[in-house]
């Protein structure tokens, strides 16, 4: 993609020069991330920025709609899920595609997923940054979509909205045991750019309505925010964890990213969707008749996370033996093409645009983004085992 740039880059790639990369990665906060880090950035055309703006625009027509909380209350049939305090839209909002080619050998972004959960966007700054301090990447590529961004306002931005005007040793960012989580890297730098705690899930002490943490002091310190990145799949799978509150609960503090938009955005508002960006999507239990060909579709939960659950190879005897039918959605397969030329097989890629939706917007920001590679048959370190330029990166594009 872009190929006077994708030329020079491959020009002077050596596997030295990612081990030197990586180095840096490593070495910024003493600490190496478990998942793969590619060894380079993906070079947006004009053609594939325009249409994933387009296609982002299209879906946050239905996103942005006065009644999206009516038609997406299905999401939250669950009472022992609903958290109070709901705020009006979600502030966090991701949209994943996968790059196929269309009739004219175009890149044509196709939706995978959505979620309205934060995802890793202090380490996508931090790794563009690596990737153009190291490589020497051209300053007119950008990684944010914003002309006027750049990495301070970037953070002051991020600031604003998980901060906000609250002193930052008040906000929390929680999850459970985030030192053990894949992506503790971007706690990390999260930590590092706002001073706010990362804190494991079980240390949250709660008085009442009230909600703190102790401190290094062994100081009471109250919790007026929380930076949410605590999945409710995960959590339900540790019945092991001893915790002194409930999600349920009703607490004083905010919420930065309300947990229930993890279940209002997500796979649950695919068949919600139309239009040439998005496939034909289905919830289970609406199906009367299945698809002829279901060989061009696969299987989801609703409210899975990072792929889990996802079945390839969909047949009507599979269908037919599923019983809570709805918790799953049944989505046309998109099929990637290997766009990005590599030493050696090309590579498959998918975007993830991240936006941000403060309460001061009218619709969702676009900020950032964040790519994957792959030469298998899906996204995922199961089909990458042992081979090289796939993981994760970052998509840089011409202002």
């Amino acid at each position: 993609m872009i190929p006077k740039y994708r030329d020079w880059f491959n020009n002077q790639f050596t596997p030295a020069s990612h081990e030197a990369f990586l180095q840096k990665v490593h070495q910024a906060f003493n600490h190496v991330p478990p998942f793969r880090i590619a060894e380079t950035p993906f070079f947006i055309p004009d053609i594939l920025k325009n249409r994933l703006l387009e296609a982002c625009n299209e879906i946050n027509h239905v996103i942005c709609s006065p009644n999206f909380k009516d038609i997406t209350q299905g999401a939250l049939s669950d009472p022992n899920l609903i958290v109070p305090g709901e705020d009006t839209h979600t502030t966090f909002l991701q949209m994943d595609f996968g790059i196929c080619l269309d009739e004219n050998g175009q890149p044509m972004p196709r939706l995978i997923e959505i979620q309205g959960f934060p995802s890793v966007y202090f380490f996508q700054e931090f790794i563009s940054r690596i990737y153009r301090a190291h490589y020497g990447i051209p300053p007119e590529l950008s990684s944010f979509f914003d002309p006027a961004m750049d990495e301070d306002a970037y953070k002051a931005l991020m600031q604003k909205v998980i901060v906000g005007d609250s002193n930052p040793e008040n906000v929390v960012m929680l999850e459970i045991e985030p030192e053990k989580q894949t992506t503790y890297i971007d706690f990390i730098c999260t930590a590092a750019r706002l001073a706010i705690k990362v804190l494991c899930i079980t240390k949250v002490i709660k008085k009442g309505r009230l909600l703190f943490y102790e401190n290094e002091e062994g100081n009471l310190v109250p919790i007026h925010r929380i930076y949410n990145r605590v999945i409710f799949d995960e959590l339900d799978q540790r019945p092991d964890l001893h915790l002194n509150f409930n999600f349920t609960d009703d607490l004083d503090v905010y919420w930065v990213g309300h947990p229930n938009w993890f279940f209002r955005i997500s796979k649950y508002t695919m068949p919600l969707l139309s239009g040439q960006y998005v496939p034909k999507c289905y919830y289970l239990s609406d199906l009367v008749s299945y698809p002829e060909n279901l060989h061009d579709f696969v299987l989801k939960p609703l409210f899975s996370f990072a792929g889990a659950g996802v079945e390839l190879n969909v047949t009507k005897e599979l269908l037919d033996g599923i019983e809570h039918r709805g918790n799953y959605l049944l989505q046309e397969k998109v099929e990637y093409a290997p766009v990005l030329k590599s030493p050696n097989e090309p590579v498959k890629c998918e975007i993830r645009m991240l936006m941000l939706w403060s309460e001061d917007m009218e619709k969702p920001k676009i900020v950032n983004n964040l790519v994957r590679l792959s030469k298998g048959a899906m996204i995922g370190v199961k089909y990458n085992k042992d081979k090289d330029w796939v993981g994760g990166s970052v998509g840089f594009f011409e202002h």
